[in-house]
């Protein structure tokens, strides 16, 4: 619709057969377009691999005290309703440090608080550079309360965190759950 006005309009104005041309030329305008559009995307294709392989390259030479992502030592926080245990161990999974809030002598329901996590993870910290480590990475497992105190901890203890990934096993509608608890 738009092309046959484009030729009415042109026809007004006296272009004669070169409004024909020109509207030749608005209907095969759309594929050029894609055409361009399908270039264009070819090109950010491979500005984006270049991108991706300098980002790469970034990344291998991001370190801290010398050593790669991977050889960074790692704190394990297992975080469970009832305790929290901290463990500090080398990329190797040699130990540096392990506490709970049990052996900081939280008992019994006190265990299971923020604040026997935040406590916990500080005198895994501690620990942890009393050995010589300065910078973790952090995996979290399970839905305890002190999941956020524990890494709040960590910093509190002098470490620094790199990087914080959760491996809280999530079941694909395994067993059936427990009857819920009433109150």
């Amino acid at each position: 619709m738009s092309a046959a006005m484009a030729l009415a309009g042109l026809r007004v104005l006296g272009w004669g057969g070169r409004a024909a041309a020109l509207c030749r030329g608005l209907r095969s305008g759309p594929p050029r377009l894609q055409d361009a559009a399908g270039a264009a995307a070819k090109e950010t294709e491979k500005q984006s691999a270049t991108e991706q392989s300098s980002l790469i390259l970034q990344r291998n030479s991001m370190r801290w005290d010398g050593k790669v992502y991977e050889e960074v030592p790692i704190a394990h926080i297992k975080a469970t309703y009832n305790n929290t245990h901290i463990q500090v161990v080398s990329f190797d999974n040699q130990p540096f440090s392990r506490t709970s809030c049990g052996t900081e002598g939280f008992q019994n329901a006190k265990k299971g608080t923020a604040i026997a996590a935040q406590t916990a993870a500080m005198a895994a910290a501690v620990k942890a550079r009393g050995k010589g480590v300065l910078h973790v990475r952090v995996m979290v497992k399970g839905l305890g309360p002190g999941r956020k105190a524990a890494i709040k901890g960590l910093t509190m203890g002098g470490l620094e965190i790199i990087s914080i990934t959760d491996n809280s096993p999530v079941p694909h509608n395994g067993c059936r759950p427990r009857k819920a608890r009433r109150v």
